[in-house]
């Protein structure tokens, strides 16, 4: 069940809603909020239930035992376990067939494979479920005694299968006593609006012109570029039109959610780009593997190792195929050459020309990231240098539907540069900001609603990782 279905619009959060409010207390909503979420996880795997739940058990058991031991050999052989178990559900079911191909290929000889599926959500919620144990371990926080305070963090549904990140001690208190006002939900209900736009409007528009290019055996030349573009503002507003829906649903309920983008294709360089994109990602693996392994507070040899350790490992989390690891190998040398070689160059550079650069960069690495193999990587980008408009008029002219969408690419965009904050910026002390911007979100939302009765294409890269 993902947010943009009418299943998930029109009965599962009205309904959720409904029961939430219908009844009083605390615990009593977070049964609610549990029951419901385990029944969101359900609709799509109903088997892997079992697995969140022996996973919640496990990890609350973890926990409890952090918090009562004292000695630190003993803590950190408690804390190795929480890693190991979590990790090695990761590693059996999201890169169990990636290790035993990879090994037949060593051997020279196939090995069988796994026939169970990938679990919906599983690096989403790990992650979440590491951020409690280590946070524990490091007495960062206090221990969550309440088994249904646990679950409820762990499997809350607006963020349990595609994020944000949600670490612990950011709704550690909320999931103890919070409460729901009227501007909190409705300014929820708008973020939620917007989001859903994002996603229905433009992430599928722009993948009904990259998805056709990008899969298709035969790709003209000219075509390249449009479907770089495309597969850029795709992502973007498939990913963070959820993060937004699933940002609005917290407040619906009372959780205050962290930002997961913040404007990424405005960046002026890597760096920048990755403090605005996915946010909640790249300040998990800062804390709880980079720090660790030693940050930057250390020879630059080591630095560097670093990098590449805390970039593989991004890569992997995405997805069990060589391209997601070279795409995260393509990010740590990057970041590398920025930080120690090219610093002084770019610091000269003006700042469209920085963002240009930024820009082309970014638009490699999704190329990158959408193509699973060398040789198609390979083809794409000659693609797009060699003779890159060759082709592109008659490919165009013979599929009208790519060229309709292409319409859609301006307010993609534009949705991409901060036009919202600055408008905010410069209305919100105005009488009619709220009633203008309520208004632009209700549009959006059943303008959305039209196009989803009006097609059956409603994909979404996010929910395969």
């Amino acid at each position: 069940m993902v947010f943009s279905s009418f299943t998930f619009l029109l009965c599962f959060l009205p309904l959720s809603l409904l029961c939430y409010f219908l009844v009083r207390g605390i615990k009593a909503r977070n049964v609610v909020l549990c029951l419901f979420s385990l029944v969101f996880y359900a609709w799509g795997e109903p088997i892997y239930v079992f697995l969140m739940m022996a996973s919640i058990l496990l990890n609350y058991s973890f926990g409890l035992l952090l918090g009562k031991l004292e000695t630190q050999a003993k803590r950190k052989a408690v804390m190795a376990a929480a890693v190991a178990v979590n990790l090695g559900a990761i590693a059996l079911f999201k890169y169990g067939n990636f290790i035993l191909d990879n090994l037949g290929l060593l051997l020279g000889k196939p090995i069988m494979t796994l026939s169970f599926a990938l679990p919906l959500g599983i690096s989403f919620y790990t992650f979440q479920i590491l951020s409690y144990v280590i946070d524990v371990y490091r007495r960062d926080t206090p221990v969550q005694k309440s088994l249904l305070n646990l679950a409820t963090y762990i499997v809350l549904f607006p963020q349990l299968v595609a994020g944000p990140i949600v670490r612990y001690d950011q709704v550690q208190n909320e999931l103890r006593e919070r409460n729901v006002s009227l501007p909190d939900f409705i300014e929820g209900a708008k973020r939620f609006a917007i989001g859903l736009g994002k996603k229905v409007i433009l992430a599928n528009a722009m993948a009904s012109i990259a998805d056709p290019i990008f899969d298709a055996q035969i790709m003209p030349s000219g075509t390249a570029w449009i479907a770089a573009i495309a597969y850029a503002l795709q992502i973007y507003f498939d990913f963070s039109g959820y993060s937004d829906m699933a940002i609005g649903m917290g407040r619906f309920f009372g959780f205050h959610f962290a930002e997961n983008f913040n404007y990424p294709y405005i960046a002026e360089s890597i760096t920048d780009f990755w403090r605005r994109w996915h946010m909640s990602l790249s300040t998990w693996f800062r804390d709880y593997v980079y720090f660790p392994l030693g940050g930057s507070r250390c020879k630059l040899g080591r630095n560097i190792f670093n990098l590449m350790v805390v970039w593989a490992l991004t890569g992997l989390w995405h997805g069990a195929s060589w391209n997601f690891v070279l795409w995260g190998l393509y990010y740590g040398i990057l970041l590398i050459m920025e930080k120690y070689v090219l610093k002084n160059l770019l610091s000269k550079l003006p700042g469209f020309l920085r963002h240009i650069l930024t820009l082309l960069l970014v638009l490699l690495g999704w190329v990158i990231f959408r193509l699973e193999s060398v040789t198609a990587i390979l083809a794409f980008a000659k693609a797009l240098f060699v003779a890159p408009f060759y082709g592109l008029a008659q490919y165009l002219s013979g599929h009208a539907g790519v060229l309709e969408n292409t319409a859609w690419m301006l307010p993609a965009i534009l949705g991409c540069l901060p036009l919202s904050k600055w408008i905010k910026k410069r209305m919100e002390n105005k009488r009619s900001y709220p009633w203008l911007s309520g208004a632009f979100a209700v549009v959006v939302y059943y303008f959305s609603i039209a196009l989803l009765m009006g097609s059956t294409y409603n994909p979404f890269i996010y929910f395969r990782f």
